[in-house]
């Protein structure tokens, strides 16, 4: 009951109760662009071929997986929003290397809006080449039903024209609606594929396959890794923090304590994202390319989501892309002279240039615990799936990303319910970090 009364307080905050409504229809909008189907495409042919046992947790399963399964159905959607991601992180990384958009960057509103247009058109770019690689990775299998120009003229076309419209859908969920836009629209698909997990899983203990102890056994895995990324996404370091008396006529400010929280995982699951479609790329490419050339056929077999070479690979990244995230949104140097304004600091630490290197020393050392935890976390249902020979793949970077996106989005509508004097989710009335 107090669950029920706890949601039931969403709906009672007007402002709230638009932004939830209006992701949802954005979202239902971009479900319904998932079942719209591009001509020229063999599709039972391709159903069958993703059915089978010998490309379960394949690279095309990993990149369908992502894009809620309309990547493996060739609908409208199929690319999802994966070239939009991808293109930030690319003008991302361009913008701390080349000083024109540097200085872009530094410019405030009127930048950012050069830069997310220059986002755009690259992704844009690289829509077309990525869906030019799908269709002769089609090609190569055997599932276009008019293989030539005319098929992959219209299949980049249209998939690119579909990418553009996603990366709009999730524009404006971060513009009018709860949460962010990108990582929405891959909550939404991930989740979308439960159902079907569930349907085999089941099948696969009827017909004998897979025993329902084993079963039962993968489902506490799986929910014992969610336990483990809550706790990553909960766990923070607070630093004291003491503030000097000023007396300011009659009146006496400052002089007690507080603490700055630094999380464990500094930036939620970005770095999970970036470094699964910074994946994509390469592999889609190297994919279509083992399709036509059988001297690379090999590539198919090395790099599988369940094999060591793939998933050391994202280990790596996913580490990598945590520090690259913390250092886009964190500014110790800053954080450190706002609080010396604010007339704070930290016991033993000199304010000013000392402060910000604590600082930096900080998050160096809880980056490094918390990449490598994020990491572990997220190829942990990789060998999981490979060892129980589950009958679907499901990775640990999309159980990352629905955990972390829920745990977002859930924080978002909690600070609006208490900023209202509503009761939150929890029967402590916040979420707890």
């Amino acid at each position: 009951m107090i669950l029920l009364r706890s949601f039931k307080n969403i709906f009672l905050v007007s402002e709230l109760r638009k932004k939830i409504l209006f992701t949802l229809g954005v979202l239902i909008i971009d479900r319904l662009g998932t079942y719209i189907p591009v001509g020229g495409v063999n599709l039972s042919l391709l159903n069958d071929y993703l059915g089978q046992a010998s490309v379960m947790g394949s690279i095309f399963n990993y990149i369908d997986l992502l894009s809620g399964g309309a990547l493996g159905k060739c609908t409208l959607f199929a690319l999802g929003i994966s070239p939009y991601i991808t293109a930030s992180i690319m003008m991302q990384l361009l913008s701390m290397s080349i000083p024109s958009l540097e200085q872009l960057s530094k410019e405030g509103e009127l930048g950012r809006k050069v830069i997310n247009q220059y986002t755009r058109y690259l992704t844009l770019g690289l829509a077309m080449f990525w869906s030019f690689s799908y269709a002769l990775l089609l090609e190569g299998q055997g599932f276009a039903l008019t293989p030539g120009w005319g098929f992959r003229l219209s299949f980049v076309i249209t998939l690119a024209a579909g990418s553009l419209f996603v990366m709009w859908l999730g524009e404006q969920i971060s513009l009018r609606g709860i949460g962010n836009g990108a990582s929405m629209i891959i909550f939404a698909g991930i989740v979308a594929k439960f159902p079907s997990y569930v349907n085999r899983m089941i099948d696969a203990v009827q017909q004998g396959n897979m025993s329902f102890i084993v079963a039962i056994l993968v489902g506490l895995m799986f929910l014992f890794i969610i336990a483990c990324i809550v706790y990553l996404e909960k766990g923070e370091r607070k630093i004291p923090v003491q503030y000097a008396r000023r007396v300011v006529g009659r009146r006496v400010y400052g002089g007690q304590s507080s603490y700055i929280p630094f999380k464990i995982n500094t930036v939620g699951v970005m770095p999970v994202i970036f470094a699964s479609t910074f994946l994509q790329l390469p592999m889609t490419i190297l994919g279509a390319l083992a399709s036509r050339i059988n001297a690379l056929s090999f590539i198919k077999e090395i790099m599988t989501p369940t094999g060591v070479l793939f998933n050391s690979i994202e280990f790596v990244l996913i580490i990598f892309f945590t520090y690259f995230y913390t250092a886009l949104i964190f500014n110790p140097v800053e954080l450190a002279d706002n609080l010396k304004k604010s007339g704070g600091f930290i016991p033993g630490i000199r304010p000013g240039k000392s402060t910000a290197e604590y600082f930096d020393y900080i998050l160096n050392r809880i980056g490094l615990v918390g990449a490598i935890y994020l990491a572990i976390l997220a190829i942990a249902p990789n060998f999981i799936t490979y060892l129980a020979s589950i009958p679907f793949y499901m990775g640990g970077t999309s159980l990352l990303i629905v955990v972390g996106v829920a745990l977002e989005t859930s924080s978002q509508a909690e600070s609006y319910l208490i900023e209202h004097n509503y009761e939150g989710f929890l029967t402590t009335g916040k979420v707890k970090g």
